[in-house]
């Protein structure tokens, strides 16, 4: 029985480090230090919204759909996302105008979106 890889303990502040790796079929096992990367030490539930994105091709307007959410929470799910990856959402660079309108167009973001995006922008 395959179990997930337990990435976080309770009151311990440090990523898993990877001791053994295994290769069923080829009868091959790995012994060593191996560090995970940002994504698989991803908690549930920026995995699952991450499995989602890109399922959909990165359309935040069809993952409000299927999760059945407006968009502001989906962007605000999606900041989570990125700052469990480690980025720094504070720092993205600004959208200009023209994308904002295209976004628009594309009935990727609402009107009231567009509006508040234009505002920032």
């Amino acid at each position: 029985m395959l179990l997930d890889l337990p990435v976080a303990l309770p009151g311990v502040d440090e990523q898993p480090i990877v001791t053994g790796l295994e290769f069923q079929k080829a009868g091959v096992r790995l012994a060593g230090r191996f560090r995970l990367n940002e994504f698989a030490t991803l908690p549930p539930e920026p995995l699952e919204f991450l499995r989602l994105y890109i399922r959909v091709r990165g359309n935040l307007k069809e993952v409000e759909r299927i999760m059945g959410v407006s968009y502001p929470t989906v962007r605000a799910r999606f900041e989570v996302m990125l700052r469990a990856l480690g980025y720094d959402t504070q720092t993205a660079p600004e959208e200009s105008k023209d994308q904002i309108l295209s976004a628009l167009e594309r009935g990727e973001i609402s009107a009231e979106e567009a509006f508040q995006r234009l505002s920032r922008a």
